[in-house]
């Protein structure tokens, strides 16, 4: 009865090493675990040198004629094989590919960000893969799609080259890059300590010639302007009001 759900978490078997009686031949070449030569022998002459030093046969290489054989405790040997791997796996950053999408009409601050998004993951190693897709009656002027993707591809050509020319795919443009050795290619802006500005910054505001904190010769009022100032004026209960609209009044006493 087949599982009504496959399982999630699937993994291809990994091909394990023969180990002792399971290697199939006569004879090997044994190698110890000061990577010494010991020449070849018979298999069972192998075997019992192996438990002789308490270790494991292990057949390292059954591609060779003999096969090779090593004197070595098996669990350590898949201990260095999987960190091996993992090692290597770390660098391996060219198999991953990331997308960039496009558009015909794209704003320049916007393509100015995916850009940087570009430079930074040429920089780490990996594959980018630009997409320009046409919405509608975009498909009439294809031209300004190829001038998009192409103004993209040049400015990346410190850090990456296509793969191809861009083609024309259905309704889109597709072009793969690829990241450039690590000697030919260029410094990411970013670990420069360069910071890019997408937006103009704006013009500082200038100051006028006659700045109000120079107070060394304050201007001198002329008479008509002080007889004015003093009618603005007016004193009431020991207090001074500016603008005083009761200041010009002519209070009369009581008879």
């Amino acid at each position: 009865m087949s599982r009504p759900f496959s399982s999630r978490s699937f993994s291809p078997p990994v091909p394990l090493a023969r180990v002792n009686g399971k290697i199939r031949a006569r004879e090997v070449r044994v190698i110890d675990g000061d990577q010494k030569n010991l020449g070849v022998i018979s298999l069972s002459e192998a075997i019992t040198m192996a438990r002789a030093k308490g270790v494991d046969l292990v057949e390292v290489n059954p591609n060779a004629v003999p096969p090779v054989c090593r004197l070595v405790d098996f669990g350590k040997f898949r201990y260095e094989q999987a960190k091996r791997e993992k090692e290597s796996r770390k660098h391996q950053h060219a198999n991953k590919v990331k997308e960039i999408q496009l558009s015909p009409n794209i704003d320049p601050h916007d393509f100015a960000v995916k850009q940087q998004h570009a430079v930074d993951f040429l920089c780490e190693d990996m594959k980018v893969k630009v997409t320009l897709r046409f919405r509608g009656r975009e498909m009439a002027h294809k031209e300004f799609g190829f001038q998009q993707v192409e103004k993209l591809v040049q400015s990346l050509t410190p850090f990456g080259h296509p793969d191809a020319p861009a083609k024309l795919i259905g309704k889109g443009i597709n072009v793969m890059l690829s990241p450039l050795p690590r000697a030919k290619r260029g410094r990411n802006p970013r670990e420069s300590g360069i910071e890019v500005n997408h937006t103009a910054p704006l013009p500082a505001a200038s100051t006028p010639p006659a700045a109000a904190t120079n107070n060394s010769h304050p201007r001198e009022l002329r008479p008509v302007e002080a007889d004015q100032r003093a009618a603005e004026t007016a004193s009431v209960g020991g207090q001074e009001f500016g603008n005083n609209a009761f200041a010009n009044l002519e209070f009369k006493p009581r008879s």
